[in-house]
C-alpha cells in the first residue's frame, strides 16, 4: 500500500537546492545541506525523488506542520497542491461552495478574487517549488555527475530510469501553471540558481513546451501498467497530452480533438480498466483500484500527514456525521450546490451510485456561511472496503490516495473528441460511454435500462453533465465549464456564482487566475492576466 511513499524514505533534503533563491522569490526555506552531501549516495537520490514526489501531498518536511516548504503561508490552507488546487477547480464552480469565513476563500465561488488572494499566492508557489526541486535533481542526475560520485552499475541505472518521471512530473505541474495562470515562471535545469531572475512563459508557448518534453520521455518512462503503485508510466504522460489536447483551443486558439481522440485512445488500449464499485475508487484503501488510475497522488496517515491533501476533503466535507467519513472530527465546511446534484436524474443514490450526497432536505442555500444549508458530499472517505482500519489510529489524517488520471476521464475525452470532429467512431463513443454508466448503475443499467445511453443521447451536453456526475470533486470542473464557455457567462448560473443567491454571469477575466501580486513585485520579469 503506498508503495512510492513507504519505499522511498522523505528526508529533510529538499530545502538545500532552493536556498539561494529564497530571498529573491521569499518562498523557500534554508538549511545547512548542500547538493554533494545530499546526493553523495543512491539512497540520497531516492530521498529526494521521494521528496518531488511527495511534494503533491505534503506541505513541508515535518507534517502535518514545521520546516514548511514555502514560507509566508499558512501550511495547512494555503501552501498545499491537492487543497489548493481543488480551490482553484471546484470552488469557482456548481460544484464546491466553503462555509468559512477565512480571509478571500468565499471570493473563490463568487468569482471575485484579485492578485492579493494569499490562497492563489500559495497556488502558484506549490507548482513553482515543485518545478524547482524537479529542476535540481536533473541537473544533479545526469550521468556525468552520478558517475563522478561514483554511483555505478544498477543503482546508477535506476537513477537514469527515474530522470523521466521527474520531467514528467515537472510537465504536470506546469500543466497546472498554465490551465489556472497561463502566464508561468519558467525555469529549467538549465537556469543556475541564485542567478538571473525567471522569465516568464506565455501559455500558447507552455503549452508546446509540455507538449514536447511529454513526447521526448515518451520511450523513457516504463511501459503503462508496469510501474509500480504511485508512480508515472506511460499511461499517464499519454493521459495528460490527451487533457491537454481536449483543452488546446482554451490554451493555445488551435482545436486538437483529433490528437486528444489519439491518445486517449493509447490509455485505453493499454489494458486499463474500471474497477467494478465506483464507492471503492475513494476509500482509503483505493490503492485496490490501481487498474483504473495512471497516475495518484499516495495520501498515508503516516507517512504523508498534511491539513491539505485528501484528509482536508473527508474531514471539510464532514460534520456532526464525521464517523461516517471515518474521522474524528468533522471542519463543517465544503458542500455542493443544488443545481450539480439536479444532474443526477436520482438524487438519493438508489440508482446512479455517483450520487453519493446527503442533507439533500436542505438543499437551499440561502446563507453561504451556513454549513447547515446546502448538500453534502459523501465521495471522499476514510474508511477501507475491507473493514480494516486505516493507518493513522487516531483518524486524524487520511489513506485516501488523490486520483489524478482516470480510465473513465479517458473515455469521456475520446467521447467529446469525436463529436467535436476529432475522428474515431460514434459505436465506440457510445459503448465508453455505457461502460462508464453501467459501473454507475451497480454494474447494471439499473430499473428499465434508465442508465444506458442511446446513439441519438449523445451530445456534448450529456457529456459535460456525464463528465460532471463521475469526475466531481477531482479537479475537472472549472477547466470545463471554461471549455464549454459556462464558467463565466450566464448560459449556465448555480447558486451563488458571482455572489448573487440566484447565480449571475461575471467578467470573462475569471476564467483565468491572476498572477499573485507579490511575485510580480518580487520578479518585474512576470506580466499580468488582462484585467487584474
Amino acid at each position: 500500500m503506498k508503495n512510492i511513499i513507504k519505499k522511498l524514505s522523505i528526508v529533510a533534503v529538499a530545502a538545500v537546492v532552493v536556498a539561494s533563491c529564497s530571498k529573491k522569490l521569499d518562498l523557500f526555506p534554508t538549511n545547512d545541506l548542500t547538493p554533494e552531501t545530499v546526493y553523495s549516495t543512491a539512497e540520497g537520490y531516492k530521498s529526494v525523488l521521494a521528496k518531488i514526489y511527495g511534494n503533491m501531498a505534503t506541505t513541508g518536511n515535518q507534517g502535518p506542520a514545521g520546516q514548511s516548504d514555502i514560507q509566508g503561508l499558512d501550511e495547512g490552507s494555503q501552501s498545499p497542491f491537492i487543497r489548493g488546487f481543488f480551490n482553484a477547480q471546484e470552488l469557482p464552480t456548481d460544484e464546491a461552495i466553503v462555509s468559512w469565513n477565512d480571509q478571500t476563500i468565499h471570493d473563490f465561488h463568487a468569482l471575485r478574487w484579485n492578485s492579493d488572494d494569499p490562497f492563489l499566492r500559495g497556488m502558484y508557489a506549490r507548482p513553482v517549488y515543485n518545478i524547482t526541486i524537479a529542476n535540481e535533481y536533473l541537473r544533479e542526475s545526469t550521468a556525468e555527475k552520478v558517475s563522478g560520485r561514483g554511483i555505478t552499475g544498477a543503482a546508477a541505472e535506476e537513477i537514469a530510469r527515474t530522470r523521466a518521471e521527474v520531467r514528467f512530473l515537472r510537465a504536470f505541474n506546469y500543466w497546472v501553471m498554465m490551465d489556472l495562470f497561463g502566464y508561468s515562471t519558467f525555469i529549467t535545469e538549465e537556469n543556475k540558481i541564485g542567478t538571473d531572475l525567471p522569465v516568464e512563459i506565455k501559455r500558447g508557448d507552455l503549452f508546446i513546451y509540455i507538449e514536447k518534453e511529454l513526447q521526448e520521455i515518451d520511450t523513457e518512462l516504463a511501459a503503462a501498467r508496469s510501474q509500480e503503485y504511485g508512480r508515472v508510466d506511460q499511461g499517464a504522460a499519454w493521459a495528460l497530452l490527451a487533457r491537454m489536447y481536449l483543452n488546446a483551443k482554451i490554451y493555445t486558439g488551435t482545436e486538437r480533438y483529433a490528437d486528444a481522440l489519439t491518445y486517449a485512445k493509447k490509455v485505453i488500449d493499454a489494458g486499463y480498466d474500471l474497477h467494478p464499485d465506483y464507492r471503492q475508487v475513494f476509500m482509503a484503501d483505493n490503492e485496490k483500484a490501481a487498474n483504473e488510475f495512471m497516475y495518484v497522488i499516495n495520501c498515508d496517515g503516516l507517512k504523508t500527514q498534511s491539513y491539505g491533501n485528501t484528509t482536508f476533503f473527508v474531514h471539510a466535507a464532514a460534520g456532526d456525521d464525521h464517523n461516517d467519513y471515518g474521522v474524528g472530527g468533522g471542519w463543517y465546511g465544503y458542500r455542493t450546490t443544488k443545481a450539480f446534484v439536479n444532474l443526477f436524474a436520482d438524487k438519493t443514490g438508489a440508482t446512479d451510485r455517483r450520487a453519493m450526497f446527503t442533507n439533500l432536505n436542505n438543499a437551499d442555500i440561502t446563507n453561504v456561511s451556513e454549513f447547515s444549508q446546502g448538500v453534502h458530499v459523501r465521495k471522499y472517505i476514510n474508511i477501507r472496503s475491507d473493514g480494516q482500519p486505516t493507518n493513522d489510529v487516531n483518524r486524524d489524517f487520511a489513506d485516501v490516495d488523490f486520483p489524478v488520471f482516470r480510465l473513465s476521464e479517458m473515455f469521456l475525452i475520446y467521447a467529446e473528441a469525436h463529436l467535436q470532429g476529432g475522428g474515431g467512431d460514434i459505436t465506440t463513443a457510445l459503448g465508453y460511454m455505457n461502460r462508464i454508466r453501467f459501473r454507475a448503475y451497480g454494474q447494471s443499467y439499473g430499473p428499465n435500462d434508465v442508465g444506458r445511453l442511446n446513439a441519438s443521447d449523445l451530445t456534448l451536453q450529456t457529456i459535460l453533465d456525464e463528465r460532471g456526475r463521475e469526475l466531481y470533486w477531482e479537479g475537472h470542473r472549472r477547466t470545463d465549464l471554461i471549455r464549454y464557455g459556462m464558467l463565466t457567462t450566464g448560459a449556465y448560473l448555480w447558486p451563488w456564482k458571482g455572489g448573487v443567491s440566484s447565480g449571475t454571469a461575471v467578467d470573462s477575466k475569471y476564467n483565468l487566475f491572476p498572477i499573485p501580486a507579490a511575485n510580480r513585485t518580487a520578479n518585474p520579469n512576470l506580466s499580468q492576466n488582462t484585467g487584474f
